[in-house]
């Protein structure tokens, strides 16, 4: 039976493939010229959790880049094998410190840091396939996130296209909600 975030899901994903690279490639530059001006103290002691996009989502490595620029550390998810659990974690140093993994995301080469690691970031980026005004965030659904996010302190945001910050959205209880939102054309917004 498909559910409302099923449907919510299929509408972002038909919303995405209509887009053209050449948009996609501004909108990821948009959003890494918005990291120079981020409303979040980032300097060489502040630890990042970000991600690199895959498909359409939006972003890039320039995005990652942008944090590198600003002497912070930034750490990316490593996918766990088997079943969906919270993610692992490893330190980003550059495109090059990136290969393939678990369902082709890149991910970065360097030592694993386990799932505890994410507790040292204080800003944490997160994919997303939608968010609403009150912060509910709709992700791919396999919950990977909502495992890692539950109980930290960080400030969360929800990194979508300008189109995809909408009124409302269907929330579980294991959802984790976001404070905050970055879209390419408004940057940074607090939500709630």
């Amino acid at each position: 039976m498909r559910t409302l975030k099923d449907q919510r899901r299929e509408e972002a994903a038909k919303r995405r493939s209509t887009m053209t690279a050449a948009a996609r490639e501004r909108a990821a530059e948009d959003l890494a010229e918005w990291i120079h001006t981020c409303p979040f103290r980032l300097e060489y002691d502040v630890t990042v959790a970000a991600y690199v996009p895959v498909g359409d989502e939006p972003g890039s490595t320039a995005m990652l880049d942008a944090l590198l620029d600003r002497g912070v550390t930034v750490l990316l998810p490593v996918v766990p094998d088997g079943e969906p659990a919270p993610l692992d974690w490893a330190r980003y140093t550059g495109p090059g410190s990136l290969a393939p993994g678990r369902w082709g995301l890149l991910e970065p080469t360097h030592d694993r840091l386990g799932v505890p690691a994410i507790r040292a970031a204080s800003v944490i980026l997160i994919p997303a396939l939608s968010v609403d005004k009150t912060g509910v965030r709709l992700g791919r659904g396999a919950g990977y996130y909502d495992r890692t996010l539950v109980g930290l302190s960080a400030d969360l945001v929800a990194v979508v296209y300008d189109e995809e910050l909408v009124d409302s959205l269907p929330a579980g209880d294991h959802d984790v909600a976001v404070g905050w939102v970055l879209t390419p054309g408004g940057g940074f917004q607090e939500l709630g």
